[in-house]
């Protein structure tokens, strides 16, 4: 029986105004994927990013290249090669194993997990913003045990310092999103590890950050925008202590699992973050991330709303995905 696709462009708003170094946002553009077969439809989201040259029409453009491939029942291997790693590519994956998870009645949790998928704790998001607005938002989140901090400016060691005074309890990762430079690093890891930091992501620009091998790391460096898949792994090693796996980058959850292991071969520790996007985008990496050392997939957290049903998130713990919703 031929498997029928349908690709559509949502939009959530988001709660308020998500701001990072490159800018600010305030609705999340997803789209989705659904793959059916059989009576059985199985899902993805993925969440187009312009910093890797993506957008709204061009990812549901490749997904719709892909539809007579997808009717005639190309599998998850295939998929690796016929597609390259990004948005488009995650959306498809993850219909695929929603949908293979369907048609079998077997879990996708038994397929990738080692055990019974228990809740995560995941960090909740901070925007980027003046030091005194940084320091409400982690004032007003302080109760959480693990805080994700956007920076990247010329301020970097005030807003650190808002933070910290404002939410002392909670282990924190910053998130510089390449806004560091080789003038600033060697100071803002400095204070960032007076302040017990937990873990910095991505200070430099992908590509420009060979002082990473020659400088001390006094707070563990974690890439980003610098890894997408598995092949990206070798060349970062002496430079990063640890990658941040995004279904969005890796272009969905076969390649992400490669890319996990892969970096666990490798001595790296292991992230499991998000883009700003619904439960359908998090219920995935929830199960990826089983085993991290981190884990942000707060997405659903940062939405006015949400798709029904979702995640359970009680506090800043979240629960593995219900059937109904995903896998």
């Amino acid at each position: 029986m031929a498997r029928v696709i349908s690709v559509e462009a949502e939009r959530f708003p988001i709660a308020g105004t998500f701001t990072i170094s490159r800018g600010s946002k305030t609705e999340a553009e997803v789209i989705s994927c659904t793959i059916s077969e059989g009576g059985h439809a199985g899902r993805g989201e993925c969440v187009p990013y312009k910093r890797y040259g993506e957008t709204m029409d061009g990812v549901r453009e490749a997904i719709e290249a892909m539809r007579d491939r997808i009717a005639g029942g190309i599998n998850r291997s295939a998929l690796l090669d016929a597609m390259p790693a990004g948005a488009a590519r995650n959306a498809v994956d993850c219909a695929l194993w929603d949908l293979e998870a369907k048609l079998s009645g077997r879990p996708v949790a038994s397929s990738v997990c080692a055990a019974s998928p228990r809740p995560l704790e995941t960090a909740y998001t901070l925007s980027l913003g003046e030091p005194e607005a940084m320091a409400a938002q982690a004032r007003a989140n302080a109760a959480r045990p693990l805080l994700k901090v956007k920076i990247g400016g010329d301020n970097d060691i005030a807003r650190i310092r808002a933070v910290r005074q404002a939410a002392p309890d909670s282990r924190i990762i910053l998130d510089a999103n390449e806004g560091w430079s080789d003038d600033n690093i060697v100071a803002n890891l400095a204070f960032a590890a007076e302040q017990g930091i937990a873990l910095i992501e991505q200070p430099l620009p992908a590509g420009h950050d060979e002082i990473l091998r020659h400088i001390a790391h006094p707070v563990p460096i974690c890439a980003d925008e610098s890894v997408h898949e598995a092949e990206n792994l070798e060349a970062l090693v002496g430079l990063y202590d640890a990658v941040n796996i995004k279904l969005d980058k890796s272009g969905g959850l076969t390649a992400a699992l490669v890319l996990r292991d892969r970096a666990r071969e490798l001595g790296f520790g292991v992230m499991v973050g998000c883009m700003v996007g619904t439960s359908l985008a998090m219920a995935p990496a929830v199960l990826l991330a089983q085993d991290a050392d981190f884990v942000d997939l707060d997405g659903p957290l940062l939405l006015a709303r949400d798709r029904v049903p979702g995640l359970v998130y009680q506090g800043s713990l979240v629960s593995p995905p219900d059937r109904a919703l995903w896998g």
